[in-house]
């Protein structure tokens, strides 16, 4: 969330930050009401401070005085109640608005409605010309015998899918190869807990305005994550770290799971827009400095661009315009890999920085060389998520007698097979 001040100060920049992300909170709403409550808190501390000061003088005063100011006592008793009563009704509705009032844009986050007006930064390879009509990943999937959303939509409902046989190990080898080219990069690897508290899930700001698309238990306390950012970058949630700490990164691996609420009739072919999937996330705890936030930022990319690259997927990157950007994002890069059934490009990762946004809902700080205490800066970025990666992989790499060649970085993970053919 933004510091309380800056909203006071800049009323003007948070409406526009609004506007911008097509978020409608209304902030004027906001400022009355912190204005008020503010106003009450200093007349009850003052009201108490005149208590207790009143109440000194009681031992000193006759019978008839002391009852006298018994009764004064009680008046501004009451008078405390009356605001604590008042401030008691207002601080949930302050709270609420706090929480959904969005992150300021960066200025460099462009004007646009919704995903379709992202703008392309750069696109980087070249999506393949077949010389034989190709397949799409579930003919692949089918007859290779990899995949199996028919059997799965019968017992767990659509949007769900069996991996097996080599598209099982296939999906463990992208994900094992994206962990250790994270731990190669200095980050820590993490198997993260899938079930975390509302507390983890709205200081990620996945809450308030994420229900629709998040799983909640109802028979126990907690939530089902979408991504393993929820818990890494809550992990040290609380703490006050020491400057020489920073950074910190971390890699998480988990299952991750969504709702896909508002997606009905859209990509319901295939894995591409599934409930159940896995990841592996990048998280960067920084120290509070926008020059530092962006060149972790573009770090965060590089890593996800070599992983691109490696599994030679051709992509793009798009800035994500200001309609697009959700909530706690101050500008974000979504990479979009050619996938060629789509006859275009899907995302496949998206990086984000955060400023203090999270860091201030979770409580996330460190000591600074001086002393002094500030909330850290968060980013994140997907590694690799799959099974959508799969669609790219096996698309862009299938052959005309339907094998499919598998991208060298990823051989050692399949014991040194080539090629996957339907052969065993």
């Amino acid at each position: 969330m933004l510091d309380p001040k800056f909203i006071r100060e800049n009323p003007d920049v948070v409406k526009a930050a609004c506007r911008k992300k097509r978020i409608d909170v209304d902030v004027d709403r906001w400022l009355a009401l912190d204005s008020e409550s503010r106003e009450i808190k200093r007349s009850v501390e003052s009201l108490k401070a005149e208590q207790n000061l009143r109440s000194k003088e009681m031992p000193k005063l006759p019978p008839d005085g002391k009852l006298a100011l018994r009764g004064e006592l009680k008046i501004l008793s009451d008078r405390v109640a009356e605001g604590e009563a008042r401030i008691k009704l207002l601080d949930p509705e302050i709270d609420g608005l706090m929480l959904r009032i969005p992150n300021i844009p960066a200025p460099e986050v462009p004007e646009g409605k919704d995903d379709t007006e992202n703008v392309e930064v750069r696109r980087v390879g070249t999506p393949r010309q077949f010389t034989f009509a190709p397949k799409d990943h579930v003919e692949l999937g089918t007859s290779l015998d990899l995949l199996d959303t028919e059997r799965a939509a019968r017992i767990a409902g659509s949007r769900s899918y069996f991996l097996k046989n080599e598209g099982a190990l296939l999906e463990l080898a992208v994900l094992r190869f994206a962990l250790d080219h994270m731990v190669a990069s200095g980050f820590t690897p993490m198997i993260v807990p899938h079930i975390v508290s509302e507390e983890a899930m709205r200081g990620t700001a996945y809450l308030p305005g994420g229900e629709e698309q998040a799983y909640q238990l109802t028979r126990d306390d907690g939530w089902l994550i979408g991504t393993s950012e929820v818990p890494v970058t809550a992990y040290r949630g609380g703490e006050i770290l020491n400057v020489a700490e920073l950074p910190i990164k971390m890699a998480g691996w988990s299952s991750c799971y969504r709702r896909e609420a508002g997606t009905y009739g859209k990509d319901t072919r295939g894995i591409y827009r599934i409930h159940q999937f896995m990841k592996v996330e990048q998280v960067i705890l920084c120290k509070n400095d926008p020059e530092e936030s962006k060149k972790f930022h573009a770090e965060i990319v590089a890593h996800a661009e070599t992983i691109l690259q490696k599994l030679e997927l051709p992509y793009r990157i798009v800035n994500v315009c200001g309609g697009d950007l959700g909530r706690p994002q101050i500008q974000k890069f979504d990479i979009e890999t050619w996938m060629p059934s789509r006859q275009g490009y899907g995302e496949t990762h998206s990086a984000s920085r955060f400023h203090e946004f999270q860091a201030r809902r979770l409580n996330l700080r460190y000591r600074d060389a001086d002393g002094t205490v500030r909330f850290c800066h968060t980013l994140n970025n997907t590694v690799i998520a799959s099974p959508r990666i799969l669609i790219p992989l096996l698309e862009n790499h299938q052959n005309e007698d339907g094998s499919v060649t598998i991208p060298e970085c990823l051989r050692p993970y399949m014991n040194g097979r080539t090629v996957i053919n339907g052969r065993r």
